[in-house]
């Protein structure tokens, strides 16, 4: 099975966003599991796979690192997107939050 790495960044973002949302004040980490792919489908669907080592170089064919300070998100199309740069105020509150 083809699996992009940009697909998996995309998608395990995606879970997180799925579950209610927090305070913006209460900023907290992703619980990604190891030996499990997250995938973002063409519907817009998200899933888990469990993953083996038997195949992991072909896996990383083609997969690109997730820059550091890139922020996901769905827009109010139910699309998921990504940013690269600044999403924090010097104070490190979210610099989008609801707040504004």
């Amino acid at each position: 099975m083809a699996f992009s790495t940009k697909i998996f960044a995309l998608a395990t973002v995606l879970g997180a966003f799925a579950a209610p949302a927090l305070a913006q004040t209460a900023a907290t980490p992703w619980e990604l599991k190891p030996d499990t792919g997250y995938a973002y489908d063409k519907e817009g669907k998200t899933f888990s796979y469990k993953m083996g080592t038997s195949n992991a170089g072909e896996l990383l064919k083609g997969a690109k690192k997730v820059p550091k300070g890139t922020l996901f998100f769905i827009g109010q199309n139910g699309q998921l997107y990504m940013r690269s740069g600044p999403y924090l105020e010097g104070d490190g509150k979210f610099k989008f939050g609801s707040d504004r």
